[in-house]
């Protein structure tokens, strides 16, 4: 069931964090050292490498590395699984809401 998937939690705990957002920002435009990634934030680069561990271990991100370079790239695939499981949201909110739409229409017209 996508509501129990493990992978799905990681993801969105991945996501909860700004930085790691910024990171997925950058990453959109192409892949990029890890240098390259720890540049705008004002912390040390063990602390941006968690930062990547976090976002590789949810799917979002891999890594490769060539000699003594790291270059991280998304995996846009990966967020087809979060965006399944809000768009499945988005639809039963939006049937119940129209059922609620056609029920205020009946009530409307009968007397009290």
């Amino acid at each position: 069931m996508l509501n129990q998937n493990p992978n799905l939690d990681l993801m969105f705990q991945a996501l909860a964090d700004p930085t790691r957002r910024a990171m997925i920002d950058r990453l959109s435009h192409g892949p990029a050292s890890v240098s390259e990634l720890a540049k705008p934030f004002a912390m040390s680069l063990p602390a941006v490498v968690q930062h990547l561990q976090a976002l590789e271990q949810s799917g979002l991100v891999s890594s490769q590395k060539l000699g003594r370079v790291r270059t991280v790239r998304i995996e846009p695939e990966a967020l087809s699984l979060a965006e399944q499981w809000i768009n499945d949201r988005r639809t039963l909110w939006a049937r119940r809401l129209d059922r609620l739409g056609d029920l205020l229409s009946e009530t409307e017209g009968e007397p009290e």
